[in-house]
C-alpha cells in the first residue's frame, strides 16, 4: 500500500494484532502448516476492514459535529 492514511495504518496494526492472537491460539506461527479452514479463518479474523469501518464512522461523527459549528 502506497502512502497509507492514518486510519489504514491503524487498521493494519489492529489486523496484525488479531492475526497474531489467532495464530497464538493455534500454537503455530508457520502459515504453511495451516489447514485451508484455518487459513480462511486467519484471513477473516485479521480485522482490517472492521477497524477501518469503525475509524471511518468516528471520522464521520467528528465531521458531522464540525458542520454544526461552521457559521454560514
Amino acid at each position: 500500500m502506497i502512502d497509507p492514511t492514518p486510519n489504514e495504518q491503524a487498521a493494519m496494526a489492529a489486523g496484525g494484532d488479531a492475526a497474531g492472537e489467532y495464530l497464538e491460539s493455534l500454537a503455530r506461527s508457520d502459515l504453511a502448516t495451516l489447514s485451508p479452514a484455518e487459513w480462511r479463518q486467519l484471513i477473516v479474523v485479521t480485522g482490517y476492514c472492521d477497524t477501518l469501518r469503525e475509524l471511518a464512522a468516528q471520522d464521520r461523527t467528528r465531521l458531522d459535529g464540525m458542520a454544526e459549528r461552521i457559521p454560514y
